[in-house]
């Protein structure tokens, strides 16, 4: 059955521009990528009768993996689908592919095709903003490719879940939140997603309700973010999550991880402590691919304050240059102060010189984009995917530049200072520096977040060892003289985490 329905959504993504489905958020599901979701559920409700969801049909390829997993374990299950989706030029597709599936098992497959929203048609008390259902729809299985499309917080969805909505939403959270609540106490569900939604505060809200509500049991990742969606052309950091709807946590969540989707041949599999893989009070999702990772998590675990509990905090740049062209200069001169940018962060100190920007300076006629010359720590905003190290950080040393009070940072870099505006001392700040410039909190973050960002937000919630053991670290950088990832890395193993 499967065959088919791939035949036919091939032929159909052959006659409709890819730049149409990408403005709509839609990329269709491989034929391996769908069997391997299929297989990815416990098949125990499957011996007499079982509903099943889909909420963002397409072209059916996963309802129907799913269906010929079900079939050939218990032929004679009766399965209800429910399948969603509003896209006129797909609605002929599906269904011609859910009428051919029928017809190969006339007695075992019932399905019905809802054209309408799959969030605003929830007939439910969601979060109390839709009209009320006394008797919501369950499902005892949800599979789901959902929609990835940005949308504004005034969109009807977002209006809709104002729960689970905190920032800037995306449609497959919305998607996987309302999902979570259709399902029935116990059930399953497969989602392919990004794994935006694993760190950061616009995710906040809806991980504090699948965490809640549900719990993980696996996660696979994929190692090559341009093959998960292999004729699509996506070059989206994606995931595939099975939840369970249920209050008890489990003991461990079982992380796969393959290189490519064409066969899933290259499987690893690590089991991992579910306190793991979801810790903090923001409910972070850690997605450690090694027994050595697990251990990270585990050492940067053994302090539970912050930064900022610390009297620390990483801010963000204060200059968005192509806002403020006015303001900036090429050439220093009277009023005139030094601009920082990334490119100033080298082998561990922040310099001035030259940084292949136009401008390098800024006047000091706005106090709110200049900030004052003491101790900070810099680090990058931005690194390349490719690139050893996603944190790289430089000491800011204020006797390099003495002849400034103020100084002006751009954006794209941020910035540990105090949290009360007094100055950090030198042993602080090389404390600091030594822990970000470390291969444990370096490797901690990519656990945490897979984008090339480094997010302050995320930063200021990592755990970190007590104020006065940080300045301990920091006085035997200042020692030995050597900033160097290797000499961090030793220091502070004897010092913290010994």
């Amino acid at each position: 059955m499967l065959d088919h329905i791939i035949k036919q959504t091939t032929e159909f993504l052959e006659n409709m521009p890819k730049s149409k489905r990408k403005k709509k958020g839609q990329f269709f599901t491989s034929v391996e990528t769908a069997r391997f979701m299929a297989e990815m559920f416990e098949l125990n409700k499957c011996h007499d009768h079982v509903s099943i969801l889909d909420p963002g049909s397409g072209t059916g390829i996963l309802s129907v993996a799913f269906i010929e997993r079900i079939l050939s374990a218990y032929p004679e299950c009766v399965i209800s689908l429910t399948c969603y989706e509003t896209d006129p030029d797909v609605l002929p597709v599906l269904k011609s592919n859910l009428a051919y599936t029928k017809s190969q098992y006339p007695n075992q497959i019932n399905y019905c095709i809802a054209e309408e929203d799959y969030i605003l048609s929830q007939g439910n008390d969601f979060d109390g903003n839709l009209l009320a259902s006394e008797n919501p729809k369950k499902y005892d299985y949800i599979i789901a490719n959902p929609p990835y499309l940005r949308v504004m917080r005034d969109h009807p969805s977002a209006l809709a879940m104002p729960k689970v909505v905190h920032g800037a939403p995306n449609l497959y959270f919305l998607f996987a939140a309302m999902s979570l609540f259709n399902l029935e106490k116990n059930a399953e569900m497969v989602y392919i997603i990004p794994r935006s939604w694993t760190s950061g505060a616009y995710f906040k809200a809806f991980r504090e309700y699948l965490l809640t509500e549900g719990k993980i049991e696996q996660i696979h990742l994929f190692v090559s973010r341009d093959k998960v969606f292999n004729a699509e052309e996506v070059l989206q950091e994606t995931m595939i999550i099975k939840i369970r709807r249920t209050e008890c946590k489990p003991k461990e969540v079982l992380i796969t991880s393959s290189n490519s989707c064409n066969d899933f041949a290259d499987i690893t599999k690590l089991r991992a402590p579910y306190d793991s893989v979801v810790s903090g009070e923001d409910l972070y999702v850690y997605l450690p691919t090694s027994e050595e990772e697990i251990e990270v998590i585990k050492k940067i675990n053994t302090y539970h304050s912050t930064l900022p509990e610390e009297g620390l905090k990483m801010k963000t740049g204060i200059v968005v240059d192509f806002r403020q062209w006015d303001e900036l200069r090429k050439e220093p001169g009277d009023h005139i102060l030094p601009l920082f940018y990334s490119q100033h962060i080298r082998n561990g100190r922040v310099n001035h010189q030259p940084s292949g920007k136009e401008y390098d300076w800024i006047i000091d006629e706005k106090p709110g984009l200049i900030q004052k010359n003491k101790n900070y720590v810099f680090i990058k905003r931005f690194t390349a995917k490719e690139e050893r190290r996603r944190l790289q950080c430089g000491v800011y040393s204020p006797s390099d530049f003495k002849e400034y009070k103020f100084i002006g940072t751009q954006n794209k870099i941020n910035f540990v200072d105090r949290v009360d505006g007094s100055e950090m001392d030198a042993q602080t700040t090389y404390g600091v520096y030594a822990l970000l410039n470390s291969t444990l909190f370096d490797m901690y973050y990519r656990i945490l977040n897979g984008s090339t960002q480094v997010n302050s937000t995320e930063i200021n919630n990592i755990p970190v060892p007590p104020a006065y053991m940080i300045k301990k670290i920091g006085e035997q950088i200042l020692v030995t003289d050597d900033l160097s990832t290797d000499n961090c890395d030793r220091i502070i193993s004897e010092v913290a985490y010994a």
